[in-house]
């Protein structure tokens, strides 16, 4: 099995599945830089390679070129969402283009990874897969005022502004409307010079002109606005779980918990205990193992997925909130003695070969299979609580 590798050279996501790579015995990665690829650059793949995307974020100028800008943003900038996901989608393709024209086989679905990363359309993909999620609003908000016209107009008092193209909670704003006309925002977003940050610290804004402002910024690039799902808690903090499913089964779950609405754990969040949430949860757990398996087969032809779900605060019901391209980045967590690309990598050789031609690579992809190379027993920017983020503004989601 020889694999290619497109991601940033230095990256700790490349370095962790290098390692992988190292602990199967498998000869080392080729690698085709990110760079080349949102340059324009020919790809050069070797003939029946399988070619594993990572993530293009943390590298500053990948950012400019996806985003097509003549300057790069500064660090922890928000702007420029939806410039970025179609120079990234675009991006996607050529290397899709480019393994089916060399004969090698992309590991991933241009148009399911396109899907991940739309919150929009993730979520009625998953809701048409009855999959449990938030109820959201429809379209996207104008700005400030139209957002709170059509809250009203439903009677929703509790929401997450989310970006439609966002990721690691980069720009997401929980709102709550208070009795006589108070109003909070809870968001990591940090305003400096007339410019929106993604901070490290989570902050509470209850001023409406601020507020106002925030949402204003980011609807022009598309915003997708839920339904706040009351989540589970234990000692005092909130909590959701990050669920890696791989080949159709969850494998990997980690616990992140949080004092504040937002878990992910660069924000602030902890890993918590697994087993007493499990405990806690009782079937529901199980339930929503199940959910994570139906996920992961409402995107058949992606070898993995990270699911964010959220477990209900009576301990009885579980919502999907995102689910993640790149959601595997999970250092240190083991199960059964394997990381998160240590069960990749065990996926990939225990499936049957499939020839380059039926790969999905974006050509003649099959319908409704599972991806070709990864076993068909299908059972998640916010992004990973551990990932750096993958678009503009989530660089510093360390």
């Amino acid at each position: 099995m020889r694999l290619t590798v497109v991601a940033n050279p230095g990256s700790r996501r490349l370095a962790l599945f290098s390692a992988a790579i190292q602990r199967a015995g498998l000869a080392t990665p080729e690698v085709v830089a990110w760079r080349d690829v949102a340059a324009g650059a020919p790809l050069r793949l070797t003939p029946g390679s399988l070619v594993r995307l990572e993530s293009p974020g943390e590298d500053t100028e990948v950012d400019r070129l996806l985003r097509g800008a003549d300057s790069e943003l500064d660090h922890g900038e928000l702007a420029g969402g939806r410039a970025w996901y179609d120079g990234f989608c675009r991006a996607v393709r050529r290397i899709a283009d480019a393994a089916a024209d060399q004969r090698a086989r992309l590991l991933a679905d241009p148009d399911e990874v396109a899907t991940m990363f739309d919150k929009a359309a993730c979520h009625a993909r998953l809701s048409a897969a009855g999959v449990p999620v938030p109820a959201a609003l429809p379209g996207s908000p104008a700005n400030w005022a139209d957002l709170r016209e059509r809250l009203a107009g439903v009677g929703w008092r509790r929401v997450f502004v989310k970006p439609r193209h966002g990721s690691s909670a980069s720009g997401v704003l929980a709102v709550e409307f208070g009795r006589a006309g108070r109003l909070a925002a809870t968001t990591s977003v940090e305003w400096s010079g007339g410019r929106m940050y993604n901070s490290l610290r989570v902050r509470r804004y209850q001023d409406e002109p601020t507020i106002a402002a925030t949402v204003d910024r980011l609807a022009p690039d598309g915003l997708h606005v839920e339904r706040w799902f009351p989540k589970a808690g234990l000692a005092g903090r909130v909590l959701d779980l990050r669920v890696v499913v791989i080949a159709g089964e969850p494998t990997h779950v980690v616990v992140r918990s949080s004092k504040s609405p937002m878990t992910n754990l660069h924000l602030g969040g902890v890993r918590g205990d697994l087993a007493a949430v499990r405990a806690a949860a009782g079937d529901e757990y199980d339930a929503a193992m199940q959910t994570c398996r139906r996920v992961a087969a409402a995107f058949p032809r992606s070898p993995h997925v990270g699911v964010d779900l959220m477990i209900g605060s009576g301990w009885r019901s579980h919502a999907v909130a995102e689910v993640n391209a790149f959601g595997d980045l999970l250092p240190g967590l083991l199960a059964d003695g394997r990381d998160t690309y240590d069960a990749q990598l065990s996926a990939l050789q225990a499936a049957p070969a499939a020839s380059p031609s039926a790969s999905s690579n974006g050509r003649s992809a099959p319908s409704g299979g599972r991806h070709p190379g990864v076993p068909d027993d299908s059972g998640v920017r916010d992004s990973s609580g551990v990932a750096a983020g993958h678009g503009p503004g989530s660089r510093v989601a360390a």
